[in-house]
């Protein structure tokens, strides 16, 4: 008997409750899960002991009477759960929960796993029609010794799930702005409210500290093992473990919104998906049972032998066929969630192994996204000063990375930034503004020249390998602020384990100007990669490769890649704690931003469909093998079918089992640095690792 869902049903009251109500309350329905299957599990003692006495009862007294009334008892104690169970999964057509043994979503029809039910029950009374208690008892014993072995390992197989589902925050310690500090439950926690966090205490919220520095475990949210050392500015996410020092941190998302939220929404939405095999099983479930009943019938009709047709009911149980990919699925999911790898549905599990082209992002995704300014490069009679202040001017109203980058320069060369207003953000290109009476604009060179800019002037000789950004004050050139960034550690290992899984398309597309793209291309080792490019591009790209006949992956931060990630196959975005964006967007969230995770993903995939093949493989060469054993030299018996029964079912759970294992020779590679030149191109072009560079069109 299936076990998946009631693991599954677990995660879903757990994730109720953890958001829905007061967090001082214990988990009720969980423990009580517990706790049936404990009385349960006594029920089967009993039962079994109650067998063997039985049992012996035959060859110590002259007559059976003894043996039949302890064996009845046994029969009634063992069997009456699954009757009654196969009862209310015939009156309701979902499968029963209350026995620790379900096997399919509480939420939706399941028709296999109701039905499943209902061909042992008829074993089980067949047999106890024909007075044969003994072996009654003996095939409900063994179907629910089986059962119990399936559900403990179904339920191991995914603690990793349900650990991260209960550790939201219950409590929080609330600064007072007199003075003090008060503790609350941290699910009446509002962004603005500052909050004193100790070593041992788990973040409340996510939140910006605002004084103190220490070490933060992350591995809940993340999947990294190393505590981060975090200071005043750094984002706290919720659920994480401060572990060294004392910080005060300010909330900006708490409960549901917050980080530990949209991965619990994650992890629940996911569990309650269905592969692709599972929905055709289900399309099918219906018929099972009918055929299966028809052909006992028939055999009834030639043979009049029912220890027979209670054989064929236990071998035609297909316990083992309805757990073959939900135990698989559970498993996966659960090595993902490990190193922080979130997927919304199954199906993208599934589809990832068929990923041939990928299209990543350069700034943060490939790189580290910590731009540097490393050269000023003024115009003529423009001090290094004036060109820095007023681009970091101008540049102090955006998000973008590179803004960022030149306004933390500024700060060190404490620089007094005048106040810019009537500011302009125009996407992908660059931002216009005003500061102190003059028209500023700052961007791309091909943004400058759209206005009517001439920067031919300027000497470039210098700016290979960095990124540029022009700067123009009423009408002429100031110059060009040069940035560098670093690609991401052990990011070209990471290419080379792509291409070995088949990822013949490793595609990077940026603004970037192409000298600086051709470096990072070349240095990752990537096939092709397009430089300059609009927003747009990046949609159009997608689309060429996918009218190729790729399935394609796209990975990117989720805020600037939304239509293209919507394009993609696979949606990938990195980095996603913490970004709300990101985890709504991309169908798979990276909650950080090591790029091995990405190998491990389309691994995982691949073997999770593997272990499914083998398990419904296995599973029909065994009932195949044991109808033939039936039929063709009578050696089986209701017995020796429920024994051979559970084994498969257990196997199959086991075989399952091995996925969650999967990632845990992931480890994270030191960083690389290098660096290449390169000549100025437009369009998508080839690399190649030895260095020469051709367009190519496709």
């Amino acid at each position: 008997m299936a076990q998946v869902a009631g693991a599954q049903m677990d995660l879903e009251e757990a994730h109720g409750q953890d958001h829905g109500h007061d967090h001082d309350h214990e988990h009720h329905h969980p423990v009580e899960s517990e706790q049936k299957i404990d009385f349960k599990i006594k029920l089967v003692l009993v039962g079994g002991m109650m067998l063997i006495t039985a049992a012996v009862a035959r060859y110590v007294f002259d007559t059976q009477i003894q043996s039949d009334i302890l064996a009845a008892i046994a029969a009634v104690v063992l069997g009456g759960p699954i009757v009654i169970d196969a009862f209310k999964a015939m009156i309701t057509g979902k499968c029963p929960h209350d026995h620790g043994i379900e096997g399919c979503d509480h939420d939706h029809d399941h028709e296999g796993g109701a039905h499943m039910e209902e061909l042992v029950a008829l074993a089980i009374i067949a047999a106890f029609a024909r007075y044969e208690y003994l072996e009654c008892g003996a095939v409900a014993f063994f179907m629910l010794i089986a059962s119990f072995i399936e559900h403990r390992t179904a339920v191991g197989a995914q603690q990793q799930i349900e650990a991260l589902i209960r550790i939201t925050p219950t409590r929080a310690r609330r600064l007072l702005e007199g003075g003090g500090e008060e503790e609350i439950d941290a699910a009446k926690l509002e962004p603005g409210d500052m909050v004193i966090v100790r070593p041992g205490d788990k973040i409340p919220g996510d939140g910006t500290i605002q004084k103190g520095n220490s070490a933060i475990n992350q591995a809940n949210i993340t999947g990294e093992s190393v505590p981060v050392e975090k200071s005043v500015g750094d984002e706290a996410f919720s659920g994480t473990i401060n572990e060294t020092g004392v910080l005060h941190i300010e909330i900006t998302r708490a409960g549901k919104d917050s980080t530990l939220g949209r991965v619990q929404d994650l992890i629940t939405q996911a569990s309650a998906t269905k592969p692709v095999v599972v929905r055709m099983l289900d399309r099918y479930a219906g018929y099972y049972t009918p055929v299966v009943l028809m052909i006992a019938a028939i055999v009834w009709f030639f043979t009049q032998d029912l220890d027979t047709c209670i054989t064929l009911l236990l071998i035609a149980c297909p316990c083992a066929i309805i757990l073959a990919a939900p135990t698989a699925m559970v498993a996966a999911l659960s090595s993902a969630s490990r190193l922080g790898v979130y997927v919304k549905t199954v199906s993208d599990l599934e589809i990832a192994r068929f990923v041939s082209a990928i299209v990543f992002d350069k700034t943060g995704t490939l790189t580290v996204g910590e731009l540097n300014v490393t050269k000023l490069n003024p115009a003529e009679g423009i001090s290094g000063g004036d060109l820095l202040q007023t681009c970091a001017a101008a540049e102090i109203g955006s998000k973008h990375p590179v803004a960022k980058a030149v306004v933390r320069m500024s700060t060190k060369a404490q620089l007094d930034l005048p106040e810019a207003i009537n500011f302009e953000e125009v996407t992908g290109r660059g931002v216009k503004a005003e500061i102190n009476g003059h028209q500023v604009l700052v961007g791309r060179e091909a943004f400058l020249e759209d206005e009517g800019i001439d920067s031919t002037g300027l000497d470039m000789q210098s700016s290979e390998g960095m990124s540029l950004l022009f700067v123009a004050r009423d009408g002429k050139i100031m110059g060009w602020v040069g940035l560098e960034d670093k690609v991401r550690a052990g990011a070209s290992v990471v290419m080379d384990e792509l291409e070995e899984f088949g990822v013949k398309r490793r595609v990077m597309i940026t603004g970037d100007r192409r000298s600086p793209a051709l470096r990072v291309a070349q240095e990752l080792h990537l096939t092709d990669f397009e430089s300059e490019a609009l927003p747009g591009d990046k949609l159009e790209l997608v689309k060429m490769l996918k009218s190729k006949g790729h399935t394609v992956a796209v990975i990117g931060d989720g805020v600037n890649d939304g239509p293209a990630l919507a394009a993609g196959d696979v949606s990938i975005a990195m980095g996603a704690a913490g970004s709300d964006v990101a985890i709504h967007t991309a169908t798979i969230a990276l909650m950080n931003n090591n790029l091995n995770r990405i190998p491990f993903l389309l691994n995982l995939s691949k073997k999770t469909v593997t272990v499914i093949r083998q398990n419904l493989l296995g599973t029909l060469l065994y009932i195949l093998a044991m109808v033939a054993a039936l039929f063709g030299l009578g050696i089986v018996t209701p017995l020796v079918a429920a024994i051979a029964h559970g084994v498969s079912s257990i196997i199959v759970v086991f075989n399952s089992a091995r996925l969650v294992r999967e990632g845990e020779n992931v480890v994270d590679h030191e960083p690389v640095e290098s660096s290449a030149p390169a000549k100025r191109k437009r369009g998508i072009e080839r690399v190649e690792k030895t260095a020469p560079v051709q367009a190519v069109t496709a």
